[in-house]
């Protein structure tokens, strides 16, 4: 029996602390990660915006929110990696209902 995917949204906030080029490739990384093990839907870029609160003493840092269908296995293996990575201030997937 094949496994079902869902859908899921990650929002992911990236540190500005050591340039806006460095924080575009941590995206780019996530990108490269999602577009191999999963269909990639719809990215919305927010751009660098001020955090409601500092994080690590930043106030500003790079949002994208970005929709993808993948099997169950993958957000948790996504979120493990994103847990380790320098740069992602915070991350968060969830799944979308139909």
């Amino acid at each position: 029996m094949a496994k079902k995917s869902a859908n899921y949204e990650l929002m992911l906030v990236i540190s500005l602390a050591k340039g806006e080029e460095a924080a575009v490739s941590i995206w780019e990384k996530f990108k490269a990660m999602i577009d191999s093990d999963a269909e990639l839907g719809n990215v919305d870029e927010w751009g660098k915006r001020k955090l409601a609160y500092p994080i690590n003493y930043e106030t500003e840092a790079l949002y994208y929110v970005v929709k993808f269908t993948a099997s169950p296995e993958f957000p948790a293996e996504l979120d493990r990696v994103m847990n380790i990575t320098d740069g992602v201030l915070r991350s968060m997937i969830t799944v979308v209902e139909e």
